[in-house]
């Protein structure tokens, strides 16, 4: 049988996660290696509240392997696209936590690179519903690690979250974000659960710690204005050093199963880990507590000037639907004083022909093509009919930065609104990021 831990969080994370990593170690042996060294791998996709792992947890597990001999604690992340990781070090709380405790950050999306290839399925040129992109980049120290699993301790510090492209992002959903942002947007489609899985067969943490002291449901990116509807406190950690059974541990949370979540089931089938609930010892909490199954989906909430247009052939919410929608609620609900709608945007596969003229019917004449296949069919005959500076295009199936670019200017809300920092501080993080090398896709700021 396979352990995974829950543990209640109510007297301070750092307890819950102490006992946690003691049952393993009674049981395994020291999760310290010989180097010594501990990298930790946070969720930390934006410093937008509730969609990043606990600063407190990250402290309290830096802390416990300093106590336990450690001689270095790096921590380390490439946040999601749109954002640099040091921006959001400096924002959520990280990079405070690294300074008080003496801990490094590491900044993945400035590091050099080496190229590997996504195993899961052939080249869509061998065969149509395989991979467009088939090679990726990943950061230097992760490739250290990689090479050298013997002697680095890898801790996996994910946060309960549903996703509503990837259906949960928990310990296996975080290797995500150790690809380049340029390598994660080509297959961001129904190809996007096998990629995941690619990158995990890569490197396997030693320790997966979930951060439930709150979940979210309808999203890993909930709208601050809904978030008494969308985040739920459970006030648990859940641990292991299997990785997939954490996650099906996380998934049952909120009522979700193995066949469920694509990824999780791939990852099942490839023999990547343990992911029969029936054969996983659940110590701990009782799981039959947790009766009720939560939606995983986006909160079907959209402003009502903004014309959405789905293609009916091909849409993939794993794409571009989901992908700009997500931030179409934040900017549209979070900042509703300055969101400006009448606009459109179009997204998949399969058009009316007469969609110019139904939209300029309605008074639609500008707005957002998502994604490739939009793009090919209909984003042309938009641009000759409205104009190349009213139509705007993101590109492959999930590009956020030039998502966010383009509904930044559609809607009248700014990047810089959506930053808690000066404009002066926010500007230098960029530049100093971009001189350390950051290979992050942002948006524009101005």
């Amino acid at each position: 049988m396979t352990n995974v831990y829950i543990e209640d969080s109510s007297d301070g994370v750092k307890k819950a996660a102490h006992r946690i990593i003691s049952q393993i170690e009674t049981t395994s042996g020291s999760l310290l290696k010989e180097s010594k060294e501990v990298y930790i791998k946070p969720n930390g996709i934006d410093f937008k509240k509730h969609c990043f792992t606990s600063p407190a947890l990250v402290e309290a597990v830096i802390e416990i392997f300093y106590e336990k001999g450690a001689e270095k604690v790096y921590v380390m992340e490439n946040s999601t696209q749109s954002n640099a990781t040091r921006i959001v070090f400096a924002i959520n709380g990280y990079k405070e936590v690294c300074d008080r405790t003496g801990a490094e950050p590491i900044y993945l999306d400035e590091e050099k690179t080496e190229t590997f290839t996504f195993k899961g399925k052939p080249s869509v040129e061998d065969d149509p519903n395989g991979y467009i992109l088939k090679e990726f980049r990943l950061p230097q120290t992760i490739v250290k690690i990689m090479k050298e699993r013997e002697r680095y301790t890898y801790i996996d510090l994910p946060k309960l979250k549903t996703h509503s492209m990837a259906v949960v992002t928990l310990g296996m959903k975080n290797q995500w974000g150790l690809p380049q942002h340029a390598d994660r947007g080509k297959d961001h489609n129904y190809n996007l659960h096998s990629k995941l899985v690619d990158v995990y067969e890569y490197i396997r943490p030693d320790l997966t710690i979930i951060d439930g002291t709150e979940g979210t449901i309808h999203g890993h990116y909930p709208p601050t204005a809904f978030e008494d509807e969308l985040v739920i406190d459970f006030n648990i950690l859940i641990g292991g050093t299997d990785t997939l059974a954490v996650d099906v541990v996380g998934a049952r949370i909120f009522g979700l199963s193995l066949t469920d979540v694509p990824h999780l089931k791939i990852a099942n089938e490839r023999g990547l880990g343990q992911g029969d609930l029936e054969k996983i010892n659940v110590i701990g909490k009782d799981l039959s507590q947790y009766e009720k199954t939560y939606d995983w989906d986006l909160l079907q909430k959209f402003p009502d000037d903004v014309k959405i247009v789905k293609g009916e052939e091909l849409l993939c919410r794993e794409g571009c639907q989901n992908n700009p929608l997500a931030l179409l609620q934040v900017l549209a609900y979070d900042f509703a004083e300055k969101f400006e709608g009448g606009f459109f945007i179009v997204m998949g596969k399969g058009y009316d022909q007469d969609l110019v003229n139904e939209l300029r019917q309605e008074g639609y004449t500008k707005g957002l093509v998502a994604g490739f296949c939009a793009i090919d069919e209909v984003g042309e005959k938009l641009r000759n009919s409205f104009g190349k500076k009213n139509v705007h295009f993101s590109h492959n199936c999930n590009n956020l930065a030039e998502t966010a670019t383009a509904l930044f200017k559609l809607s009248g809300v700014s990047a810089l609104d959506l930053v808690p920092i000066s404009t002066l501080k926010l500007v230098w993080l960029l530049i100093l990021s971009k001189i350390k090398g950051s290979k992050a896709l942002t948006p524009a700021v101005f």
